[in-house]
């Protein structure tokens, strides 16, 4: 690997979900490396990225790959983007041991734009009304899904509401996936 290179780990939102805004993961990755980023490795198709890069700050990578993907691959997404060091520090975070490793499929991490204050979260938890659990620390939301993710009614339109803030979710086992990819 190159010396002096940073490693990111960037999730997509909301494709190749439901038919809804495909994308192939190959095309990505070549987009990657056309923009000059080295290493780029994908996994699932759901838009989970790592790839070593400069020292751009986190929010310029996010820029400049959501226009970047949708001049050159006409995909209108948004990127959150986070260095290996941070993911490291997403996973040593988790407020939810038990269930992660009880659960692993059940506890989700969104990763979001802007950290939320503590009044927005106590909005969003004050908001669910079926088990399930929220905790926020930094710019990541833990979520705790006891009775599944599909049928609840925290959905990321609640979620991002109460919050005032964009995000994707990973569930825990891509959490760490994408940790030992990023090799951090």
């Amino acid at each position: 690997m190159s010396e002096g290179l940073t490693t990111h780990i960037a999730l997509l939102r909301g494709i190749n979900v439901g038919g809804n805004k495909k994308v192939a993961m190959a095309d990505l990755r070549e987009l990657l490396n056309a923009l000059g980023f080295a290493d780029p490795r994908s996994l699932l198709q759901s838009g989970n990225l790592v790839f070593r890069s400069d020292a751009l700050k986190a929010v310029d990578l996010e820029r400049l790959l959501d226009a970047e993907t949708e001049q050159r691959l006409g995909l209108k997404t948004e990127f959150f983007v986070r260095t290996a060091k941070e993911w490291k520090a997403v996973i040593e975070s988790n407020p939810f041991p038990e269930e992660a490793e009880r659960d692993p499929s059940h506890l989700v991490v969104l990763c979001l734009k802007d950290a939320p204050d503590t009044k927005s979260v106590e909005a969003l938890q004050a908001a669910i009304t079926g088990r399930e659990v929220v905790r926020a620390v930094g710019r990541q939301a833990y979520i705790t899904y006891p009775d599944g993710i599909g049928d609840s009614k925290l959905t990321i339109n609640v979620i991002e509401k109460k919050l005032g803030t964009r995000g994707t979710g990973r569930n825990w086992n891509t959490v760490l996936k994408l940790g030992v990819l990023a090799g951090d």
